[in-house]
């Protein structure tokens, strides 16, 4: 069931309805409504996966329970060590199987030694990397004290399977998302108008950005060999688009949804594209994910309170397993790599913490400057991309290659109809502008304060995404593959 269909909306609309109007005076039923309407919301995708769900959420609710019974460090450690490789095994099975079996079979076959693999021919289950990381991080709080299990088996079911953020996030904690959902919510107006700005918003980069670039992106890197550079280099940066349209756009609609809950979520994206440097990049991409690995493995390795070359070995961890953990693939091995090159002269100096706040909002350099690093920036994290989008890591190679064959040649093609994509390039450009300005929030919220602005700019936003809309070819969210 995706946000931008006609499912959805008549789901939501009833499930609104109820939560509201039927059974807001009651906590119980209402969180029961909740977890009911998760599991409805997941088990339209394949309902013969709520199983591994409701089993991965049942194994952490006891687990939990365990560890905090236990009186004895070493049992709490056994049972900690007992969900986290039981989760991964699931993980594993399910997501690294083939990849982890065609790699060994290759390694034979450059010896001469043929074998014939048993592979698994079965849809990877969606949202399983994120429900996974909920409920480890509830297990590794609890063992480490940050927080108590809960007694209510309904209420963390929701927690693990709350439906806004359930199959592509942001990852939640149960720190934070917990005492929310064991509270009483009430229904408040102007959170309720956020939460449908955001959801507007979302829409918009979700359908008039990602979901029309998407053509484009898949005939370019099909058919990289046939275009020359300059289309090569056009579509790096429609996906660079693409995927942050798709991925926040997902994101924003998740928090807005919840806002109509009552409920806040953790902020994921911070306008990544207007980074001035690849550790401030990621500070502000999937801040939920980064945040994650920082606090539950990089931490647990010693971080970067260790001799240096341990602090760079720990650094390249994190970045090899953030890309492993988006897919198994070389390409997002090598694109996790890649950031992990990027990333450690900024660490040796010592500056990916202390001078990240001074570079993005430093009042030294000039506006021309901070637009050169944002631009080098990007530039840097397009290329990267290129890997994560690649069928191969030879593919990408290739492509990047041949990027520098007639780079100036551009061909503004709509695979459909081979008209140039002047809309589409013109939005890119706005949607840069509009993030830029709303960045700067002091500027927007004074500018939103008139009445005439912000109607105009609902009614344009709406306007895009109705022309934008193609009922017959909906696109389902990137990381939902993930």
């Amino acid at each position: 069931m995706l946000f931008n269909s006609i499912e959805f909306l008549l789901f939501f609309s009833a499930f609104f309805f109820l939560y509201w109007f039927v059974l807001k005076k009651n906590l119980r039923t209402q969180n029961a409504l909740l977890l009911i309407a998760s599991y409805v919301f997941y088990g339209w995708w394949d309902w013969r996966f709520l199983f591994l769900l409701i089993f991965s959420t049942g194994l952490d609710f006891f687990v939990g329970l365990k560890i905090y019974q236990a009186e004895k460090v070493r049992t709490k450690k056994w049972w900690l060590w007992f969900s986290i490789i039981v989760n991964l095994c699931f993980l594993g099975f399910f997501k690294y199987y083939n990849f982890f079996v065609l790699s060994f079979t290759d390694a034979f076959s450059s010896v001469g030694i043929h074998l014939t693999p048993w592979l698994l021919h079965i849809v990877l289950p969606v949202g399983i990397s994120f429900y996974t990381f909920h409920g480890l991080s509830y297990v590794i709080d609890i063992y480490r004290g940050n927080c108590k299990p809960t007694t209510s088996w309904v209420n963390y079911c929701v927690f693990v399977s709350y439906f806004p953020l359930l199959v592509a996030g942001p990852i939640e904690r149960a720190t934070h998302l917990l005492p929310q959902i064991e509270k009483p919510r009430t229904f408040e107006y102007e959170r309720a108008m956020q939460g449908m700005r955001l959801i507007l918003w979302g829409l918009f980069k979700k359908i008039a950005i990602a979901d029309a670039l998407a053509p484009a992106v898949n005939d370019i890197f099909q058919h990289h060999n046939q275009y020359p550079g300059g289309v090569l280099i056009l579509g790096a940066i429609y996906f660079a688009f693409q995927i942050y349209g798709d991925f926040s756009g997902y994101s924003d609609m998740a928090r807005g949804i919840s806002k109509l809950l009552g409920i806040e979520l953790l902020l994921n994206f911070n306008f990544p594209y207007l980074s001035q440097s690849i550790p401030e990049f990621w500070k502000r991409w999937h801040i939920s994910l980064s945040s994650w690995f920082r606090d539950y493995l990089y931490f647990p390795l010693g971080g970067s309170r260790t001799t240096i070359w341990k602090a760079i070995r720990n650094v390249f961890i994190i970045f090899l397993v953030s890309g492993f953990w988006h897919g198994a693939n070389f390409t997002f091995i090598v694109w996790g790599g890649i950031h992990a090159l990027l990333f450690i002269p900024s660490f040796i100096k010592r500056k990916s913490k202390a001078n990240i706040p001074q570079i993005a909002s430093s009042k030294n350099s000039s506006v021309f400057l901070q637009f050169i690093r944002i631009l080098g920036t990007f530039v840097i994290v397009t290329i990267g991309w290129i890997f994560f989008r690649s069928d191969s890591v030879t593919s990408a190679i290739d492509f990047i290659k041949r990027m520098f064959y007639h780079p100036t040649d551009f061909v503004f093609l709509n695979p459909y109809n081979n008209l140039p994509m002047v809309k589409e390039n013109i939005l890119i450009a706005l949607f840069w502008l509009a993030e830029l300005l709303i960045s700067h929030k002091e500027i927007s919220l004074k500018l939103w304060n008139y009445k005439l602005v912000s109607i105009s700019t609902i009614t344009v936003i709406v306007f895009l995404i109705l022309t934008a809309i193609h009922l017959d070819s909906k696109q389902a969210f990137i990381y939902f593959q993930f």
